[in-house]
């Protein structure tokens, strides 16, 4: 899979979603449903957009590599969306996917939590996951800072990327949450 990335970190954590038609950004394309959000200012290195609080469905996954979690956790995402929930119900993929990752040295063990936005429809009353190890979260309203790129979303890519904003960042004396951030991946 081809994934422009997008690297954001949280900002402030401060409701009603906004999942909307993927028409209405360039780079969301390939689903009919995409995460939309409020520029808030942009400069030449990053970012400030505005996110309202949105459901996902999401999964943890402990690994060495993102690429070994993303993609255990993404298969298990996959089953959900596809009937594994109460209902049976199949529920349409949409963009982005989120992987939350905590900063941590190459070496070390780390969590992944992986997250499906759920459309507009499931909103307010998802169905229920059958599998334990996938559960429902309200992400709650957000500004993030956002570096955007090209390319296959990898940990070494990843890390380089999240160093690199969190460098501009702390240059212009940003505040923001440290210990964490989040790639988020379309497809393109």
């Amino acid at each position: 899979i081809y994934l422009s990335g997008l690297v954001g970190f949280l900002l402030v954590l401060t409701a009603e979603a906004r999942v909307g038609n993927s028409s209405q950004l360039q780079f969301c394309s390939e689903t009919e449903q995409c995460l939309l959000f409020d520029l808030i200012c942009e400069t030449d290195q990053y970012e400030v957009r505005h996110y309202d609080s949105v459901r996902w469905v999401s999964t943890n996954e402990t690994s060495y590599f993102m690429e070994i979690a993303a993609m255990r956790a993404f298969r298990r995402l996959y089953e959900y969306i596809t009937g594994a929930n109460e209902n049976g119900k199949k529920i349409q993929m949409t963009a982005p996917v989120v992987v939350k990752m905590s900063d941590k040295k190459f070496w070390e063990m780390g969590v992944y939590t992986t997250s499906f936005l759920l459309p507009a429809e499931h909103q307010m009353n998802p169905p229920k996951p059958t599998n334990d190890k996938v559960y429902i979260h309200d992400m709650p309203d957000m500004k993030m800072y956002v570096r955007s790129y090209g390319g296959w979303m990898t940990s070494l890519s990843d890390k380089n990327k999240a160093n690199s904003l969190s460098s501009a960042l702390d240059s212009v004396g940003a505040k923001y949450k440290k210990g964490f951030h989040y790639a988020v991946g379309y497809n393109r």
